[in-house]
């Protein structure tokens, strides 16, 4: 009887050793999951940061136009666009696009070749990649 105790004392101690060996073995915490560069995702992020940094914000360089987001693409190629405030249906004056996984990003427009052009040209690549915050 004493030797079937001394068996399950020496195998409980066993499991007990292994589990602290793989608890040992573990990070302390899991990496934070990457950013999801398909793009529908990206697409969002742009459309977020355009609308705080340049419409909801009062910007001066922005206050001629409105944004019109078209996130629900059926082509596959959700989308944003930057119109005249008053002529909502007029021709963009900027597009920004992506497709595919990881998004390829696309913009043009007239205004792109403006002053401002630049600094949204800037801004777009930072909110692409997870980037956060106006200029």
């Amino acid at each position: 009887m004493r030797a079937a105790a001394f068996i399950r004392f020496m195998a409980t101690a066993g499991s007990v050793a292994l589990l602290g060996l793989v608890a040992g073995c573990q990070t302390a915490a899991p990496p934070a999951p990457a950013r999801n560069t398909a793009a529908l995702p990206t697409m969002e992020r742009v459309a977020l940061g355009a609308n705080a940094c340049w419409f909801k914000s009062g910007d001066e360089a922005f206050k001629a136009y409105r944004l019109a987001p078209e996130l629900n693409s059926f082509s596959g190629r959700p989308r944003i666009l930057i119109v005249k405030r008053n002529s909502p249906e007029s021709r963009p004056l900027a597009v920004v696009q992506a497709e595919g996984h990881p998004a390829r990003l696309q913009a043009f427009g007239p205004l792109f070749s403006e002053s401002v052009g630049a600094r949204m040209t800037t801004d777009i690549k930072r909110w692409a990649v997870g980037g956060e915050g106006c200029r």
